[in-house]
């Protein structure tokens, strides 16, 4: 989990192959789910809408089979999804708010960019990511594969507890 920008889905998929799992973005689980691009559930149902949808859509996930999955930035502003966050190996990959907007320019697919207040919602999740996560990495500045490696060396050291055999 992280702001935009962080690398989720990027650190995500190569994590999962590390790992040897499969690997979910939320996001577009959403759109297969309910034939809607999440641009257009925002614009047509509004962002409380689409965090509902989010939250039963990481409900579902979390119950399913083992995988890595790369949640959307504002998961964390549901109540319910950041509690089940804390019962998860929940990884947050920090991004300084300078580096997410240079990083994600002006992509049109994600319907926060346009907002105003962008910066006050980044501060605001801030305190979210930290509390629900075991590990906050950083990813300015770095590869995915060094953010990568990062994660799994603090697995290898029992830090994550998944148990799990790291290569």
């Amino acid at each position: 989990m992280g702001f935009m920008g962080a690398g989720k889905t990027t650190v995500g998929q190569l994590l999962a192959e590390e790992l040897g799992m499969a690997f979910v973005d939320v996001d577009l689980y959403i759109e297969k789910a309910t034939g809607r691009a999440v641009r257009d559930i925002f614009a047509a149902d509004g962002e409380a809408e689409f965090r509902r949808l989010e939250h039963e859509a990481v409900l579902e996930l979390l119950a399913g089979p083992e995988a890595v999955i790369a949640l959307g930035g504002g998961a964390v502003e549901h109540e319910g999804t950041r509690e089940e966050l804390r019962k998860c190996t929940a990884i947050h990959l920090e991004v300084s708010y300078k580096e997410a907007l240079r990083r994600i320019g002006t992509d049109d697919l994600r319907p926060m960019v346009a907002r105003r207040d962008i910066e006050e919602i980044y501060q605001r999740r801030l305190p979210d990511y930290r509390a629900a996560a075991r590990i906050s990495v950083a990813t300015d500045g770095r590869t995915p594969e060094a953010v990568v490696a990062e994660i799994l060396e603090f697995e290898r050291n029992g830090g994550l507890g998944w148990g799990w055999p790291v290569k």
